[in-house]
C-alpha cells in the first residue's frame, strides 16, 4: 500500500474542442462541437459552452444541432490533436518514465518512479501529499504555457481513485484523495462511478436495491458474486472499498489499428463499396506506419442496412504494412459478405501487430501483379478524430483493372480544416457548398480575422498543416 497519493490521472478539458478554440480566435468563448458532420455523424467532443445546452460526446450530431444551432460544427483535425498531445505527453514523461496514455488527452503517471520518487519515499505522508500537489500544479501550469490548454488532475494512491479525483476536478482543477479516505469519498457516489459498471450492470444492481457505492460495500462479496458472477462481482466489491492494485503501465501496446466510416446514404453499388475499402485501407496504413508497426491479420467490418454487423478476417503469412496487400485482402473479404440491401458502415483494421515491417512474399507478389499505371488520387482527406469522422475525399483507382474507374472528385473542404491562400495567408474553412468555400483568415496568435469566399477549385487555396498553438 502506498503511503503517499503519488499516482496522478491527467485529463485534458474538452480536448478536441479546446484545441479548435485555441487555434481559432473567433471561436473562443463560443460553443464548439467536433465530430462527424453527416446525417449519421456523432459528437466527439463539445466545448463547455456547448455542454451548457445539453450537447455531449457520443450524441448524434443531428440532435446536437437541434440543441445548439448556433455552435460551430467542425469535422476535426487529428494532426492538430496529435501535435498537442505529444507536447502534453512529453511534459508528463519529464515527471516520470511510468506514463500510461489512455488516449490522446488522458494518461496515468506514477510519480514514485520519477525524479520525485526519492523525496516522496523519505518524507512523512502529509509532506508527501503537499509535494504531489506542487508537482501537479507545476504540470498544469507548464501545459497551459506550452499549449494554452487547461487540464484537470486527480492524485491518489491508486489508478481508480486518481481517475475519480480528476472527474471531480473538472474543469481546470486539481483534487487529491488522501490515503485512507478512499471509502469516505466513494460511499455517497452512484454505482456508475465505478469502472466496469455500465447501464446493464446498473439495472441489475438497482433491482437488488443497490444504488450507491456504500450499498455495494455493505452488500458483501458473496451477494455481488451472486448478482454479477465471480470475476465481476469480486472486482466490484474490491473497488467499492477503494482497493485497486493495478500498476501504471507505460505506453500500453495497441492490439490493432483500424479506421471506419459511416455513410450518409447506404452504399449498394459493389464497385463503390470496394472503392471505399481502398480509401479506408490507405488511412489505416498511414496510421500503421506512423506508429512504426506492421500486422498479420486484416479485418473487415461491415454494418448492413438493417444494423446487423459482420466481421471477416484473414491472417497473412508474415506481418506487413504494404497498402496493396492489405487492400487486396480487405477486398477479398468483402466478396464474402452479402451487401444486398446496402451498407451503412465499413471498417478496415490490422491486428496481430509487430514492431517491424517484413518484406514478405505477399507484398512482392502484389507489386508484381499490379498494373504499371499510376492513377493520382484526387486528394487526401483530413485525418479523422479517434472516434471516427467520415472521410470527405474520394480519389484513386480500383485495384482490379476490370472494374470501372471512379470519376475524379471535385476538391472539397471540411469545416475547421487548415488552409493557406497565396495572398491572404493561413486560415480555416468555415463552410462550403454550391461550388464555393468560405475561409476565415486568422492564426492562434492574432485577433479574429476576416472572412472571404472563393471557388472550391481556386488554385491559390491549398490545404495546410496546423499551426502550433504557441509561437516557437
Amino acid at each position: 500500500m502506498r503511503t503517499v497519493p503519488s499516482i496522478i490521472h491527467l485529463d485534458m478539458d474538452a480536448f478536441f474542442a479546446a484545441v479548435e478554440q485555441a487555434s481559432k480566435p473567433s471561436l473562443r468563448g463560443k460553443p464548439v462541437v467536433v465530430g462527424g458532420l453527416g446525417g449519421r455523424g456523432v459528437v466527439a467532443t463539445a466545448s463547455y459552452e456547448a455542454r451548457r445546452f445539453g450537447v455531449h460526446s457520443a450524441m448524434p450530431m443531428a440532435q446536437a444541432r437541434r440543441l445548439c444551432p448556433n455552435a460551430a460544427f467542425l469535422s476535426g483535425r487529428f494532426a492538430a490533436y496529435r501535435q498537442n498531445s505529444d507536447i502534453v505527453m512529453a511534459l508528463l514523461r519529464e515527471r516520470s518514465p511510468l506514463v500510461e496514455p489512455l488516449s490522446l488527452d488522458e494518461a496515468f503517471v506514477d510519480l514514485e518512479a520519477g525524479p520525485y520518487g526519492p523525496a516522496l519515499a523519505e518524507v512523512d505522508p502529509e509532506t508527501g501529499a503537499q509535494l504531489v500537489l506542487a508537482v501537479a500544479e507545476d504540470l498544469r501550469a507548464d501545459i497551459l504555457e506550452r499549449t494554452g490548454l487547461t487540464a484537470s488532475v486527480g492524485a491518489a494512491g491508486s489508478k481508480l481513485m486518481a481517475k475519480i479525483a480528476s472527474e471531480q476536478a473538472k474543469p481546470d482543477g486539481l483534487v487529491l484523495v488522501e490515503i485512507g479516505s478512499e471509502r469516505a469519498v466513494l460511499s455517497p457516489m452512484p454505482v456508475r462511478a465505478l469502472p466496469g459498471i455500465g447501464p446493464a450492470t446498473e439495472q441489475t444492481l438497482r433491482r437488488a436495491g443497490l444504488t450507491t457505492v456504500a450499498d455495494l460495500a455493505d452488500a458483501g462479496e458473496a451477494e455481488l458474486v451472486h448478482l454479477l458472477g465471480r470475476a465481476h462481482g469480486t472486482g466490484i466489491h474490491l473497488m467499492a472499498f477503494g482497493h485497486d492494485e493495478r500498476a501504471v503501465v507505460p505506453d500500453r501496446d495497441a492490439k490493432s489499428v483500424s479506421v471506419e466510416d459511416t455513410f450518409e446514404v447506404d452504399l449498394a453499388d459493389r464497385d463503390r463499396i470496394l472503392h471505399e475499402i481502398d480509401q479506408l485501407t490507405a488511412r489505416c496504413v498511414k496510421r500503421l506506419r506512423a506508429a512504426g508497426r506492421s500486422g498479420r491479420t486484416v479485418v473487415l467490418k461491415v454494418r448492413r442496412f438493417d444494423f446487423s454487423t459482420l466481421t471477416r478476417s484473414e491472417t497473412l503469412r508474415a506481418p506487413t504494412d504494404d497498402e496493396g496487400v492489405i487492400a487486396e485482402t480487405a477486398r477479398r473479404l468483402a466478396l464474402q459478405v452479402d451487401t444486398t440491401g446496402g451498407v451503412r458502415l465499413l471498417g478496415v483494421g490490422v491486428s496481430q501487430l509487430a514492431d517491424y515491417t517484413q518484406e514478405d512474399l505477399f507484398a512482392q507478389a502484389a507489386h508484381t501483379a499490379e498494373v504499371e499505371v499510376e492513377v493520382a488520387a484526387a486528394g487526401e482527406a483530413e485525418a479523422d478524430v479517434e472516434a471516427g469522422v467520415a472521410s470527405a475525399e474520394v480519389g484513386g483507382a480500383d485495384a482490379a483493372d476490370t472494374a470501372p474507374a471512379m470519376p475524379p472528385a471535385l476538391r472539397r473542404w471540411l469545416p475547421g480544416q487548415d488552409v493557406h491562400h497565396a495572398e491572404h495567408g493561413p486560415g480555416w474553412v468555415q463552410g462550403s457548398g454550391v461550388g464555393r468555400v468560405t475561409v476565415r483568415f486568422e492564426t492562434p496568435y492574432d485577433p479574429p480575422g476576416r472572412v472571404r469566399t472563393f471557388a472550391v477549385d481556386d488554385p491559390d487555396l491549398e490545404p495546410s498543416d496546423p499551426l502550433p498553438l504557441r509561437r516557437a
